[in-house]
């Protein structure tokens, strides 16, 4: 796991019936933060700008401390330093600031530790000043605190954060620095009393039900981390997702294929998104108010894919009651993608290369030819190239085809887009079946990032429609991800469950494994079962008719 795919409303176990929120097995709050200032008000009143220092440094300290060993419990990170940016991460997910790391020296070997960054938008200083006014001296002690209980956990010595400009002083920026006891020195004897005067557990056990913030209401904050996923590619759809350097590097070739009216082949293996990026080609080329039309070449006899590629006359074959015309004509100013096209036959690859090189094509049963205008995006699971040696394939129609040859990484390879897709797939069909937003919880998190999708996207996407359909609420669990996602065999036993099922949902579950077995194909998963295609949405928990993307 890395920092940067942490998602607040994942780390949180909402339990709104029984008014609870907890973060594993923390109780967590939500706090406004003009309450919060009126409190660190009257705190100072009190007890004196020195005193209310130290017990909100204190307190902020022991947060930072106990939050990172909860994340130390909840994920597998990468190393100590992933481990660390959580902190930063949370705190700007919080609402409490916006972390800007400018330099990071996380050396355990070497007992090296040094942070400067600039916060941005402290809440605590924002509040010092509204309720208090100008500061001589920094502000956001409970953001220093925090940090440094937080830096000392990961780092295990200790780690104190300073604070060297600060807004509450006037200054334009917030800005800390932070190192180890050892290596500030004299220097940090001043600021030690702060968190020291007491132990940090009895301050916690005294403060965390007064304190302890949640800053930002959870669904604006989805609605925000939504926005800035958007804005941070802001080229590409958000249904394309493209985290990782290989698919941007990919995508980036492909935007610049679009402005071109070449051919392009795209390869890649089974169910990793191959029409998606043709059609992102498509989308961004100069025919995109032209038809983007697909075929899979491998899914038809070779008359009946003719007759749909070329068109045909009334007559020509048996069954040709009518004129029709072909795909060619159909995606006339547009694109047409023919994906598997390994799997055509050397008559119809023939006339794909008088297509391609001549732009005319002639329609069974007719004499003449029609010049046609139409952008070509071929795609193949096969290695065409292995395909030519062994007489399977044209080499004049493989040259002609690979002109710009595009390879889509199996999701294996590009572990950075597992976890947005499944995002992303998580609200499709939360929205498909009208369910409340669904969330992942931590250990189905790491399930998806360990396992090797061997059916890529295609199969990613399928583990989670199954898990949002199994679901009795709106937290998944890794109970509810394929038996493969979780590493186990699959049982032929029913009762291996642990507990009586009732019949429904025991069909229902029997359902989705047809389903898995046919990779998705929900009009060959009815045909093997027997039934109808509406009556296998319905036991799905489908609405009748709601159009099918994966059909088959």
């Amino acid at each position: 796991m890395k920092a940067e795919e942490l998602k607040l409303l994942e780390l949180l176990d909402f339990q709104p019936e029984e008014g609870l929120i907890r973060f594993k097995d923390r109780r967590m709050l939500i706090f406004d933060a003009d309450a919060l200032g009126l409190l660190r008000k009257e705190l100072i009143e009190c007890l004196g700008p020195e005193g209310a220092r130290g017990v909100l440094t204190r307190f902020g300290y022991a947060n930072g401390y106990r939050d990172a060993l909860t994340s130390k419990e909840l994920f597998d990170w990468e190393n100590d330093r992933e481990w660390w940016f959580a902190g930063p991460a949370m705190h700007t997910m919080e609402g409490k600031l916006k972390a800007n790391p400018q330099k990071v020296i996380f050396d355990k070997e070497r007992g090296e530790f040094r942070v400067e960054a600039f916060w941005e938008r402290s809440y605590e200083a924002e509040q010092h000043l509204l309720h208090i006014g100008k500061s001589e001296i920094p502000v956001c002690w409970t953001l220093v605190g925090y940090a440094s209980g937080h830096a000392t956990a990961c780092f295990g010595e200790e780690v104190y954060f300073v604070e060297k400009r600060c807004v509450g002083m006037g200054d334009d920026r917030c800005e800390i620095i932070a190192q180890t006891a050892k290596a500030w020195g004299e220097e940090i004897k001043p600021h030690l009393r702060y968190f020291q005067s007491v132990k940090m557990q009895e301050e916690l056990s005294h403060l965390t039900q007064e304190l302890e913030k949640k800053k930002r209401e959870l669904a604006k904050q989805r609605r925000e981390l939504l926005r800035l996923r958007r804005e941070a590619y802001l080229d590409i759809p958000p249904d394309l997702v493209a985290k990782s350097p290989g698919m941007r590097k990919l995508l980036d070739t492909a935007a610049r294929l679009a402005g071109v009216d070449t051919t392009v082949l795209i390869t890649g293996e089974s169910g990793t998104g191959k029409e998606r990026v043709a059609r992102f080609i498509h989308e961004r080329s100069p025919r995109s108010k032209g038809s983007f039309v697909a075929l899979n070449c491998g899914a038809l006899p070779e008359q009946l894919l003719d007759s749909e590629l070329f068109g045909h006359r009334k007559g020509s074959f048996t069954g040709a009651t009518e004129d029709r015309k072909g795909l060619f004509e159909a995606a006339r100013g547009g694109t047409l993608f023919l994906d598997e096209v390994g799997e055509t036959s050397p008559a119809t690859q023939v006339k794909l290369l008088r297509a391609l090189q001549e732009r005319e094509i002639r329609p069974l049963g007719q004499d003449t030819t029609v010049k046609v205008n139409v952008r070509v995006i071929a795609a193949s699971n096969q290695d065409l190239s292995a395909l030519v040696k062994e007489k399977r394939f044209r080499t004049d129609l493989y040259y002609r085809l690979k002109v710009v040859v595009l390879e889509v990484p199996p999701l294996r390879d590009r572990r950075e887009d597992i976890l947005p897709l499944a995002r992303l797939f998580v609200e499709k069909f939360c929205a498909d079946l009208k369910r409340e937003f669904c969330t992942l919880d931590s250990e189905s998190l790491d399930l998806l990032l360990a396992y090797p999708w061997p059916g890529n996207v295609r199969e990613l996407e399928n583990a989670i429609e199954r898990a949002v359909v199994l679901t009795d609420d709106c937290r998944m669990t890794s109970v509810d991800l394929p038996p493969e996602v979780r590493g186990e065999a699959l049982s032929s036993d029913l009762l291996s469950v642990g507990k009586v099922l009732p019949l429904r949902e025991m069909e229902r579950r029997y359902i989705l494994s047809v389903l898995e077995r046919n990779q998705g194909n929900r009009a060959q998963t009815a045909r093997d079962l027997q039934i109808g295609y509406n009556t296998l949405w319905r036991k799905l928990g489908k609405p009748e008719g709601q159009e099918d993307s994966k059909n088959g």
